[in-house]
């Protein structure tokens, strides 16, 4: 079902929620339990460092550029993403990132709360990640960024409405 040939799925109970925060630069300033424990790292290495370690060679950056591009702009985004763990193995979530404010209204940080995704829809965005990481190989993230455009616009959707309705 899923596109990754290296590494075991990691699986966790659908009722638990992993979160995590960062600053401006997504460096984490936290981790919850679960977060912690799934990525194999220790509270004191993921403390302070890219929150991109996780972040899965089978995921494209065009999804990444879409949702930087959208909370940099203090928007909400949901995204589909493949992590990978400390020692190789991978998890999949469905994550909602959203800006976090001070009481001024700056954006000071990120917050991030994923939740354990439906088969279904695995199997489904690993279809579209598949070809959108060959394009990116042939023509960069800008590439991938068409190419999600076109058939975003074949289908009539937005992406916020074609994540939400897989």
């Amino acid at each position: 079902m899923s596109f990754i040939s290296s590494g075991n799925e990691i699986s966790f109970d659908k009722d638990r929620i992993i979160v995590s925060k960062t600053d401006l630069k997504g460096k984490i300033t936290y981790g919850n339990e679960l977060f912690i424990e799934l990525s194999g790292y220790s509270e004191k290495e993921l403390l302070g460092s890219p929150h991109s370690m996780i972040r899965h060679e089978k995921m494209p950056k065009t999804v990444f550029r879409i949702l930087w591009n959208g909370i940099s702009k203090g928007k909400e985004i949901f995204a589909y993403v493949v992590n990978r763990a400390k020692n190789g193995d991978y998890y999949w979530v469905f994550a909602n990132v959203t800006p976090s404010f001070n009481s001024r209204g700056d954006v000071v940080g990120y917050h991030s709360v994923r939740r354990k995704p439906k088969q279904e829809a695995i199997a489904a965005i690993s279809e579209l990640y598949g070809k959108l990481l060959d394009i990116e190989r042939r023509d960069g993230v800008d590439g991938g960024l068409r190419a999600l455009e076109d058939i975003l616009d074949n289908e009539g959707i937005s992406y916020e409405e074609y994540i939400i309705s897989i």
